[in-house]
């Protein structure tokens, strides 16, 4: 089983995506954040349900969507690290 790791810049990037939801609506911006968080957590038992990450096409490197966002993260050892989310339609920079 894999342990999940959020670093600090994924961790602002949720921060982002709640504040601009919230916006219209805080219920629905904890309810999104809830699932999304539910989604990665699939990550602990099957860290490779990922697919390869066609910007940079490294094996170790990740991405799971969740519904318009982009999920990226790093398998190392028996860490997952989530590196950053942003909405699809963007362009992945690191």
């Amino acid at each position: 089983m894999a342990r999940i790791e959020w670093n600090s810049r994924s961790l602002e990037d949720l921060n982002e995506i709640y504040d601009y939801i919230a916006r219209d609506s805080k219920s629905y911006a904890n309810l999104f954040i809830k699932k999304l968080y539910d989604s990665v957590q699939k990550l602990n038992q099957f860290p490779n349900i990922g697919k390869i990450v066609t910007e940079i096409n490294i094996q170790s490197v990740r991405e799971l969507i969740f519904q318009n966002y982009r999920i990226i993260y790093r398998i190392s050892n028996d860490i997952v690290e989530i590196i950053t989310i942003f909405y699809g339609s963007r362009l992945l920079r690191l």
